[in-house]
């Protein structure tokens, strides 16, 4: 037994890059800065949402926009990284978290806010992007053999970043009423950390670029059907971006730049179809991004309603907590207990839906420590084991197919997830109330109707963060004002249960993948010829 156990790790570390572990911790630095940005982001929202008057759908837009920015870091990182270099990719994401924490910061009055705070965020995750279209493929190619582990293990430091920006946020903010600008500034922190780990360091070529496959050889997998995946998100961001100064043409305008987009992808691969496999593990991955990062995005926000500010980001570093310790473990799961990449994506998908479903008639810390417990223990193999499993099945794509997944399901969290869950919030809370009294919900109701990517039969209008946070803060509350809260909080329910149908349908995605994989003699990493 312990011969084999010996045989085993040689195995998995044949072909290791000599610095391996050290370009591991430095990729791992990097996203935990993203994390910790990300965590004390989403501890402010509610500071945001007063002090500026937004609704819940601008406060999506702009966590929105932390989330879309990252799909061009990481589209066009992953398509330039074997031609210009990791490190110069290192150092563009460097500028960036540079450069996103000053337009932040500039936001002062209602006037202005939106807009900074919206385009902070865009580069923020663009930075965040581009590191990762340098993490993902390098650390699938000085660990080849162990992509899941590894991958999963890099990962871990996002809820590592997520727990310390939490618990940073919480003391600070709950605890000292730090201004929420010098909050979030304690990103930087480990931004400095990974610029001098990265710092010197040699990197290897992915093993296409290393076989000599060129750009288009790369690209012919993910062909017309992933590209039309990736293109019509693009077309959605566009239109969003047109909107504010052609509010008529701009959905137009972003689809034919989407089109423009999928039309030169076609040209350039000579038509190829692409692989079906790859478009479903695209279509997977965005619904990936939407139901983890979008979920996170608002979590913290949803639990602090139901309960307490204090509880909620209890809740958030509980989830975090589960995760960053789970994403060591893949290894075992995948020696010890026998399930496949695909198993382990499925079983995960399964305790995702349980989890937000027992989460949306939560009403006791106890059963919330529970449901979200259940709820975090299936998300955390989902982005690291898709990437595993594209960099496993399509090496041939270089890091050009696993940068363009993270990229959609980054795209998908930030224009379908954030926005999206922000969208059911809103409507939810005002049917509730509407429902409850009309007259309360005429004095409650938003100036501004919310839309779900901007389809005008979906106008609906939710409740005016301001009233309804002055309403919860009331010593002596009126029945008016009771009605509000509660409505609000209803609407938080009615949008978790929402939010279990996208785990739902990957549940059946992955059951299907597998039976795939069972009909063609099981899940196997595939080997380039040169």
């Amino acid at each position: 037994m312990a011969a084999s156990h010996s045989h085993q790790r040689r195995d998995d570390l044949a072909g290791v890059h000599p610095n391996a572990h050290r370009l591991l911790w430095a990729g791992f630095m990097a996203i935990l800065a993203a994390g910790v940005g990300f965590a004390i982001r989403g501890g402010i929202l509610d500071n945001w949402r007063e002090q500026f008057g937004f609704t819940a759908l601008q406060v999506g837009q702009i966590t929105g926009a932390g989330l879309t920015g990252f799909c061009f870091g990481i589209i066009i990182g992953g398509v330039i990284v074997d031609r210009i270099g990791y490190g110069k990719l290192v150092a563009l994401a460097l500028a960036g978290h540079i450069v996103s924490a000053l337009v932040t910061f500039s936001a002062s009055s209602a006037d202005n806010a939106y807009q900074l705070l919206f385009w902070g965020s865009f580069i923020f995750a663009f930075a965040n992007g581009t590191l990762e279209a340098v993490a993902n493929p390098l650390v699938a190619t000085v660990f080849p053999n162990n992509r899941t582990h590894y991958l999963n293990i890099l990962h871990a430091s996002w809820p590592a970043g997520m727990v310390l920006g939490t618990v940073a946020g919480w003391y600070l903010d709950d605890k000292l009423h730090w201004d929420w600008k010098y909050q979030l500034a304690l990103y930087l922190i480990p931004t400095v950390i990974y610029a001098l780990m990265f710092l010197g360091q040699s990197f290897p070529r992915s093993e296409a670029a290393a076989k000599g496959a060129s750009f288009v050889d790369m690209f012919r997998d993910v062909g017309i059907l992933g590209a039309a995946v990736a293109c019509y998100l693009l077309a959605l961001f566009f239109g969003d971006i047109f909107k504010s100064f052609l509010p008529d043409q701009a959905a137009m305008l972003g689809y034919t730049l989407g089109g423009l987009l999928l039309l030169g992808v076609a040209m350039m691969t000579k038509f190829s179809i692409g692989s079906l496999l790859l478009f479903i593990l695209f279509v997977t991955h965005a619904l990936v991004g939407a139901v983890e990062l979008g979920t996170d995005s608002w979590i913290q926000n949803i639990t602090g309603n139901l309960f307490s500010s204090e509880q909620g980001k209890a809740l958030f570093i509980w989830t975090s907590v589960i995760m960053f310790g789970l994403r060591f473990c893949a290894h075992f799961i995948e020696t010890k207990l026998g399930l496949s990449p695909i198993g382990i994506l499925l079983a995960s998908s399964v305790l995702a839906f349980v989890g937000l479903r027992y989460a949306s008639g939560m009403d006791t810390f106890p059963a919330a420590l529970v449901a979200l417990g259940i709820y975090a223990v299936g998300k955390t193999f989902f982005w690291p084991t898709m990437l595993a499993v594209v960099g496993d099945r399509f090496p041939q794509t270089g890091a050009v197919a696993m940068s363009i997944m993270g990229g959609i399901g980054m795209l998908s969290a930030g224009l379908l997830g954030g926005p999206g869950l922000g969208y059911c919030k809103d409507r939810f809370a005002g049917e509730a109330l509407r429902k409850a009294d009309a007259a309360v919900y005429q004095e409650y109701k938003s100036d501004t109707p919310s839309r779900f990517l901007n389809i005008p039969s979906s106008e609906a209008f939710g409740l005016d963060g301001k009233k309804v946070g002055g309403a919860r803060s009331a010593g002596e509350a009126t029945a008016a004002q009771k009605l509000a809260v509660q409505a609000d909080q209803q609407g938080d329910r009615d949008t978790l249960k929402a939010d279990s149908l996208i785990p739902a349908t990957m549940a059946v995605i992955y059951l299907g993948l597998l039976l795939y994989f069972m009909s063609i003699g099981g899940y196997r990493r595939v080997e380039m010829t040169s």
